[in-house]
């Protein structure tokens, strides 16, 4: 009895064994793979990270310029990230926020018109 009192008295009196949770948040461990993301401004679309995917996660489609991720799909093995040669895909310590639905990560390039200025140049010339 006496021995379980000690033990009672020691737990009331000692600091929580774990952590609390919404107050005190454990910072992330070096190399965390949390989620993938792209610099779409960087990319060339070559395709390598593609190609590379063991999960076939991704999808590059270098004729509308799109980078699509299946997020579903990625094991988060950073493979992409390490065969990128403009090193435009980051893995970020962050996770994916939980969602109620299905999505696909997709980032396009904007294609940048360089006949629009020019014809804008004539006509204010002429």
């Amino acid at each position: 009895m006496f021995g379980m009192l000690k033990n009672v008295l020691d737990n009331l009196f000692s600091k929580p064994a774990t952590r609390l949770y919404p107050k005190e948040k454990r910072p992330f461990f070096k190399d965390t793979r949390g989620s993938l993301e792209i610099e779409i401004e960087k990319c060339i679309f070559c395709g390598i990270c593609q190609r590379k995917c063991p999960s076939n996660a991704i999808v590059v489609d270098r004729n509308s310029r799109t980078w699509q991720l299946n997020q579903y799909k990625c094991v988060l093995c950073n493979v992409c990230v390490e065969s990128c040669p403009k090193k435009c895909l980051i893995s970020k310590e962050q996770f994916n926020v939980p969602t109620t639905y299905k999505e696909f990560y997709i980032k396009k390039q904007e294609v940048k018109d360089e006949v629009q200025p020019k014809a804008q140049a004539a006509a204010t010339n002429g």
